[in-house]
């Protein structure tokens, strides 16, 4: 860990921080050292959590990462537990912008990885085909159709990785191409599209705000069918169903049959061949955070995303909320002045959007945050932020925009685990990096999801749902040499190697589109 200061039970990660924190559970009048003292601790305080290594009157600040995480309610003393009880969030975002100053770029790196060569330059991951409901009308049909191809069935195809349902709760009563008509539009259009996906069907019911021809109109969605049913030959098109059309249920689940044989037989087409990383779009999340996240599992992410970048590649981060505290981190290394505003105007907008509805931005952390560690959502925007590495922000995307950049940027989403990935996949993302502290199980078809433990004990409970144990950096082991070796992993993963939620059926129900505004 750089820079971080190791004790008998305790780490402090800056020499600035007054608190450090516990590797293992602490109990009260058990003695810790540190430079040459004998601290004892004051209260019993659990592994992830902080320890207060210096005096703090109230009112002034608690310092972690080098940077004030909130402000003190209670005095603290050394060897005291600073948790909730004594500590809460104050954090002003600043409009300063003099401070923004790029790093330079990476030195160059050339790596190579296994993926399916689009025919619009991009290059998967893995090879599936979707079959995307435009309105939850319809999105019985699509898994009825889904579930008819079975393991046995798909032998048939072995180029394909499988057949997945792209269902959601919305679709109607939406304000025509008004905003949550449009970020609806982007999420199924970014996964029709996607990289990773070699063949797509589109089913809807006929009446809805997002058919067929608006994915066509204002996402260039391309239509294998004429409106009047005529089967066009256009390369790259997309069959599109209407169970109005059609004549109902029945008839458009085996007409959807037929057609989903076609798009098959186009997808089977493509294999595997040697790509440059270039290519790789890695999307950086965490969940189920703990006090260990910003530690060991995020900094490490933010190696393999320095590495991606230095690859010619693009690595995204998102949870706009779970920036908030640490946002002036990200606009000092932003490209332009104009790339940090845009993430600050961002902020100001999710101030306004929860303060509509009686929230604050610093609703964070959750529950099971707090137990395991994080006390406020400085503290945790600070570790997330590692995630993102070192490299300078190069733009800042809309939810589920196409990411037509590459380097680092962010794409702005709620802090929700399965709506942010979502957008990110919408935006092209072909890798996920997901690192938890808590546990959390998650998969995205059809990008494969690299779950990362923050804690060696966490790794060995759950170890069916953990790809990797960041973990051992607890242990001693090098920041950079753990991160490279995840980076290793996911250029395997890249290549082909089957995840652990992938081995366990994960990512058919956590299509989850974030949509804003009212259902009226």
């Amino acid at each position: 860990m750089n820079n971080a200061t190791e004790m008998l039970g305790l780490v402090r990660l800056d020499p600035r921080d007054n608190v450090a924190v516990a590797t293992e559970p602490l109990k009260r009048g058990d003695s810790v050292g540190m430079g040459g003292l004998d601290l004892i601790v004051a209260n019993d305080i659990p592994a992830g959590h902080k320890m207060a290594v210096g005096g703090a009157q109230v009112g002034e600040s608690i310092v972690k990462y080098g940077q004030p995480i909130g402000m003190v309610t209670e005095k603290i003393s050394v060897g005291d537990h600073v948790h909730t009880h004594n500590l809460t969030d104050y954090h002003v975002v600043s409009d300063d912008l003099s401070k923004v100053n790029p790093p330079s770029s990476p030195q160059p790196i050339s790596r190579t990885f296994e993926g399916f060569c689009r025919l619009d330059g991009r290059v998967g991951t893995r090879n599936y085909v979707a079959v995307v409901s435009t309105v939850n009308c319809s999105a019985t049909v699509c898994h009825q159709v889904v579930a008819r191809f079975t393991v046995e069935r798909m032998k048939r195809w072995p180029n394909v990785d499988g057949v997945f349902a792209v269902t959601h709760t919305t679709g109607c009563a939406l304000e025509y191409n008004g905003l949550k008509h449009q970020m609806l539009g982007r999420v199924l259009a970014g996964y029709s599209q996607h990289p990773n996906v070699g063949g797509c069907l589109v089913v809807g019911l006929g009446c809805e705000q997002t058919t067929g021809g608006y994915l066509q109109q204002h996402h260039g969605v391309v239509s294998l069918h004429a409106p009047d049913g005529t089967q066009l030959t256009k390369d790259g098109g997309i069959p599109m169903l209407t169970m109005q059309t059609e004549g109902g249920t029945r008839q458009t689940i085996e007409k959807a049959d037929v057609l989903l044989e076609q798009v098959l037989d186009r997808a089977n087409q493509f294999k595997r061949e040697t790509a440059d990383a270039s290519h790789l779009s890695l999307a950086v999340e965490c969940g189920g955070s703990d006090g260990y996240s910003g530690l060991t599992a995020n900094p490490a992410v933010g190696v393999v995303s320095d590495r991606i970048v230095a690859c010619g590649g693009l690595s995204v981060i998102s949870e706009t909320t779970e920036l908030y505290g640490a946002e002036h981190l990200l606009v000092a290394r932003s490209r332009s002045p104009e790339i940090a505003r845009k993430l600050l105007d961002k902020i100001d907008w999710w101030k306004e959007y929860v303060g509509r509805y009686g929230g604050k931005i610093d609703n964070n952390p959750s529950v099971g945050n707090k137990a395991g560690g994080l006390t406020t959502i400085t503290e945790k925007s600070l570790g997330a932020v590692s995630k993102s590495g070192g490299t300078a922000l190069e733009a800042v995307f809309d939810y589920g925009e196409r990411m037509d950049a590459r380097g680092l940027v962010v794409m702005d989403s709620p802090g929700f685990d399965p709506a942010s990935v979502t957008g990110k996949v919408a935006g092209g993302a072909n890798l996920v990096m997901f690192t938890t502290g808590r546990g959390s199980c998650y998969g995205c078809k059809p990008t494969p999801v690299i779950k990362i433990a923050t804690n060696t004990n966490l790794f060995q409970s759950m170890r069916e749902d953990m790809d990797l144990n960041a973990g051992c950096i607890l242990d001693g082991r090098d920041l950079q040499s753990v991160g490279d070796e995840f980076f290793e992993f996911a250029l395997r993963v890249a290549s082909g190697q089957q995840t652990c939620s992938e081995i366990q059926g994960f990512g058919d129900h956590e299509f989850v589109p974030w949509t804003v505004g009212p259902t009226v």
